[in-house]
């Protein structure tokens, strides 16, 4: 009987571990949203990483988190260290590339709960006295990460958090606009 319950259970294992090992290493979550300010003021909220805590929605996750900056305080070599809860880890964002008023790439290396390194960018379009923002996040992922995000739907909660950022982002714009 305990011999047909361990063959089980490493059949049950041994069935996981292929459907993990056979998922997609390369992960894409994209959201955007339109807010009633000009480009370059959306743009300097994002472009500026001491400015995150207003709108970020890891910020919101762990309000006592202990961040750092590093470098010049916007644009490309922009750089933030933060370390915190469980639930934002510890880990750097680079800011890579700035193009004023249109375009931000950010590479984050994340140390803590788990090793992994993605990349973030965002765009910014004018339409009309509007900006239309697009916040892509992507990235590789290792057997660990996929597990995760098989079990937990990790690319729909990256998701809703880029969907609570953006709507904060749109808060904060919009009040620095009036």
């Amino acid at each position: 009987m305990l011999k047909k319950i361990l063959i089980t259970l490493a059949a049950i294992v041994a069935i996981f571990v292929i459907v993990v090992a056979m998922q997609p290493s390369e992960f894409r979550v994209e959201r955007s949203t339109t807010i009633a300010a000009p480009a370059e003021t959306v743009f300097a909220q994002v472009n500026d990483l001491r400015k995150w805590d207003a709108w970020s929605p890891w910020a919101k996750l762990d309000p006592d988190a202990k961040i750092t900056f590093e470098g010049p305080e916007s644009g490309t070599g922009a750089i933030a260290k933060w370390s915190g809860n469980s639930q934002v880890g510890e880990g750097t964002m680079t800011l890579t590339e700035s193009r004023p008023d249109e375009f931000i790439k950010i590479r984050t290396d994340i140390a803590k709960p788990m090793e992994m390194s993605n990349t973030t960018e965002f765009s910014f379009k004018p339409e009309d006295d509007q900006t239309h923002v697009n916040w892509t996040l992507y990235g590789h992922q290792n057997f660990m990460g996929k597990a995760f995000c098989l079990v937990m739907n990790g690319k729909k909660m990256m998701g809703e958090l880029l969907d609570k950022g953006l709507a904060q982002l749109k808060t904060v714009a919009e009040a620095s606009n009036h």
